[in-house]
């Protein structure tokens, strides 16, 4: 049997954290973030098409979405070497890529994966349909320049090798799983055939797209929770836990309905739908990392979702739990210290608590921030401006699809307990 596995060079450590106020001392997350201008910047736009080989019989195809290819060379013998660059620098190393492969004859190449200021960070997943996805096979992937360490952007090869066979149906070869605007549309669609979900427009992005919000409501109350995803377009774990999530709250449990029956739920699971579209490594269409502009508000997609929570609140709204699902090195949890919210604070404390008393096969990391001003990033202005006690959810990209899924759901489960006994 062929070894197939999400991971090949990551090694975690996981600790748990074993009170509010104590970051584990596994993973430590990031550290405070820089105060940056959001003010749009040039962004270099990928052409996207068909590059075609060996007298039109091989082809590269980067023209879907969340396509990453900017530059393919052939360099004899079935072996081609891609060239993946960013938006637009300095940036978050984050090196997302994504093409199709094909052949009018089958064969197996070899592709060295090349990276603009950058290193390996995403093990390459396959796919033959651009919806089901399995990490490569560990025997057709070779890492040059191994890195130092055992964790982080250090730690991975600087290039790799794959191998693959092709042949006349194309190949999917992606960072991770593809999840695009049209696809997460087709999600919330499916939701919203459920008598209390709706979807809407909130506002458009840069190149027009729709930021989409789902609204979960029966019409009867005035408390609600606030979720955003996909800020980042490379984050995709966050995503499905995120997905996940969701699911569980608008399910079909008497937990489930008896939390809908007090409070609503309005979600926008695509935050950055050009970045994710245009595969971008980290920023929106204005060159800008969107999870910077929470003070600010220079761009039209963190616009959009301030002018919602504005509306809503006007309209006598109180929000009791803010959730922005990211995608990191490893599972972690950025709440805002005790020492600041105080008695408020405490469902995200308890959340977290109860979520890995649940789940304790992978104890997550928790980092708590003592700095929410300038409000910068999500969370904080979720607090700060609506007084909501907020977290950055971040899943790790290599954690098991499978536990992501029971990730959310377990988190969905233990907010719905801990609310009912708000009550």
């Amino acid at each position: 049997m062929k070894k197939i596995f999400y991971t090949s060079f990551f090694i975690f450590s996981l600790i748990a954290c074993k009170n509010q106020k104590t970051a584990a001392q596994g993973y430590q997350g990031q550290g405070k973030s820089a105060v940056v201008s959001t003010l749009s910047k040039p962004v270099q736009k990928q052409w996207k098409g068909i590059w075609s080989f060996d007298n039109e019989s091989v082809f590269f195809s980067n023209d879907f979405e969340s396509g990453r290819l900017n530059g393919i060379t052939s360099d004899g013998n079935n072996h081609y070497t891609a060239l993946i660059t960013a938006e637009n620098t300095p940036i978050n190393v984050s090196p997302w890529y994504a093409f199709k492969v094909w052949s009018n004859t089958p064969k197996t190449i070899t592709i060295k994966m090349t990276y603009q200021d950058s290193r390996s960070r995403y093990y390459p997943k396959i796919s033959t349909d651009g919806v089901n996805f399995t990490p490569l096979d560990s025997a057709n992937f070779t890492g040059i320049n191994k890195g130092t360490g055992s964790f982080g952007i250090k730690a991975v090869p600087e290039i790799v090798e794959i191998s693959v066979n092709i042949s006349q149906k194309p190949i999917f070869i992606t960072a991770q799983e593809l999840y695009g605007s049209t696809r997460v549309k087709n999600w919330i669609d499916s939701l919203a055939t459920k008598p209390f979900i709706s979807t809407y427009e909130i506002g458009r992005s840069r190149e027009k797209r729709a930021v989409n919000l789902m609204e979960v409501s029966n019409g009867k109350h005035k408390k609600a929770v606030m979720v955003i995803s996909r800020q980042h377009p490379p984050e995709v774990t966050g995503f499905l836990a995120m997905k996940s999530f969701i699911e569980t709250l608008c399910g079909d449990s008497p937990k489930a309905q008896k939390f809908r029956d007090k409070y609503d739920l309005f979600v926008v699971p695509l935050m950055n739908p050009d970045g994710v579209d245009n595969g971008n490594w980290r920023h929106n269409m204005g060159g800008i990392d969107l999870n910077r502009d929470w003070q600010n508000f220079n761009q039209p997609e963190t616009q959009s979702v301030r002018d919602f929570l504005i509306k809503k609140e006007s309209g006598g709204y109180e929000f009791v739990f803010g959730a922005d699902f990211h995608s990191t090195w490893d599972d972690i949890y950025y709440p805002i210290d005790s020492t600041i919210t105080g008695e408020k604070g405490k469902i995200v404390f308890d959340w977290i608590n109860n979520i890995t008393n649940k789940l304790p096969q992978k104890h997550t990391n928790v980092k708590p921030s003592t700095t929410i001003k300038p409000t910068m990033v999500s969370r904080n202005y979720f607090y700060v401006n609506h007084g909501m006690p907020a977290i950055v959810f971040e899943l790790g990209d290599n954690t098991p699809r499978d536990f992501l899924k029971e990730k959310g759901k377990v988190a969905a489960e233990e907010l719905m307990d801990l609310l009912e006994g708000q009550d």
